[in-house]
């Protein structure tokens, strides 16, 4: 019995310890009130580990930005905003957000994981019933498809969750070029990145093509696309990379690709031959882990690290 207690607070401490360490990151809410359009939301925001042991969180309805700076004397001026993906369902806070961030401030990269407005998932029962519907709907589209698939049936929550998601990513690049100057940044130098649904967002800012929140660099990990729009004749330079066995992305990441150099823009696409959808930091033993390693060197090519990392 006594083992087992002990056992028991060892663990407890663990995880004690892990939310303190996440939790010493600056969190800033996004707008100085309501976030537009949620004035009326009910839902109440959940975190939860999944069964990988991942942090997850889902009904978002005041996006916030946890920031990761990096010390004085080795700030770079460059800063990424990091949007986890999660199918606008839930977001996965770790490999995909947290994991990214540290490894950018670790090499003088001001990070800023965004936590962005989702749908609303109801219960714990009613949010496993979708996610379950969501992940049927990802193996199917990996089945070989018919001459005429049957187009998906509108979604509106889904589709106003989107909507939400960009405006906040967009908010998020005002908010840091904003305060560019307190956090050592060169307003200049204000980035984009996010996975899956946060690529999405990713892509949705860069497509409006705002002066004040369209950003610096982007980079769309398997996920997202300019949903046939024109590329703009300043658009940013692209960082892309995707598995070829992923089946939701590595078609659209291929297509974005070829769009901005049909356009005359600065674009990298890594397509690698397994890693599926969703890698994120996760190491896999396979050559997908290297992803970020491409990344920094693509950060220095493009003058937005010192030195090679």
């Amino acid at each position: 019995m006594k083992l087992q207690s002990g056992l028991l607070l060892c663990v407890l401490t663990t995880l004690c310890l892990g939310k303190a360490a996440y939790a010493q990151q600056p969190v800033l809410p996004l707008y100085p009130g309501v976030a537009p359009g949620s004035e009326n939301a009910k839902q109440q925001e959940v975190s939860f580990i999944n069964p990988d042991k991942q942090v997850r969180i889902r009904n978002v309805t005041r996006p916030t930005l946890t920031a990761y700076l990096p010390e004085r004397g080795k700030a770079n001026g460059t800063a990424v905003i990091v949007a986890p993906g999660g199918g606008f369902m839930h977001l996965a806070m770790e490999k995909e957000g947290a994991d990214v961030a540290r490894w950018l401030q670790a090499r003088g990269v001001a990070a800023f994981v965004l936590k962005y407005r989702l749908q609303d998932t109801g219960t714990e029962e009613e949010y496993r019933a979708r996610a379950a519907a969501m992940n049927r709907a990802t193996a199917a589209s990996a089945a070989p498809q018919p001459a005429a698939p049957t187009p998906p049936a509108p979604n509106p929550a889904r589709q106003q969750a989107v909507e939400f998601a960009v405006a906040d990513g967009a908010q998020a690049v005002k908010l840091v070029r904003q305060r560019a100057a307190e956090w050592g940044i060169n307003p200049n130098r204000v980035g984009l990145m996010g996975f899956s649904a946060g690529g999405m967002l990713t892509m949705g800012v860069v497509m409006k093509n705002d002066p004040a929140s369209r950003p610096d660099f982007a980079a769309p990990i398997y996920g997202g696309s300019t949903n046939g729009q024109a590329v703009a004749t300043n658009a940013p330079p692209l960082f892309i990379a995707v598995a070829s066995d992923d089946p939701i992305a590595s078609v659209s990441s291929a297509k974005l690709y070829l769009e901005w150099k049909a356009a005359g823009r600065s674009a990298e696409l890594h397509i690698y031959s397994q890693g599926g959808h969703g890698f994120g930091m996760t190491k896999r033993g396979l050559p997908v882990d290297g992803w970020v390693e491409r990344l920094g060197e693509w950060l220095q090519v493009q003058g937005l690290l010192k030195n090679k990392e």
